[in-house]
């Protein structure tokens, strides 16, 4: 399965970012390989606005069932929800880490924003 972490570096070692659409790195990983791709998120990070739309889109277009992060506002959770990927937010740690906590099955969807937009 794809899953996407919101990411401070471009590598599985990297803190997770707790933002969503201003994260400065998205990595998409296979839980099977651990292969992964890294979508630099820079135009986003300081977008006017539309930063967690935009970001759900690339999310969505990498093929990931998944994201995990620490805050997500509430138009990009609506536009990942529309995609049909599932969102748990409050994940810290290194990327790694969070792939682990999701592999081991430690956390939760969340069903609704954990944040207001613009964070």
């Amino acid at each position: 399965m794809k899953i996407a972490v919101t990411s401070k570096g471009p590598d599985l070692n990297a803190d997770v970012d707790p933002r969503f659409g201003r994260a400065a790195y998205i990595l998409v990983i296979d839980t099977d390989t651990l292969a992964y791709e890294v979508i630099d998120n820079a135009e986003n990070v300081n977008a006017f606005k539309g930063a967690g739309i935009q970001a759900a889109s690339m999310v969505s277009d990498n093929g990931a069932g998944v994201l995990l992060t620490g805050y997500c506002g509430p138009n990009a959770f609506k536009t990942l929800e529309a995609a049909g990927i599932k969102v748990a937010g409050d994940v810290s740690g290194t990327v790694m880490d969070a792939v682990n906590a999701f592999k081991d099955q430690k956390l939760s969807f969340t069903s609704a924003a954990n944040v207001e937009g613009h964070w």
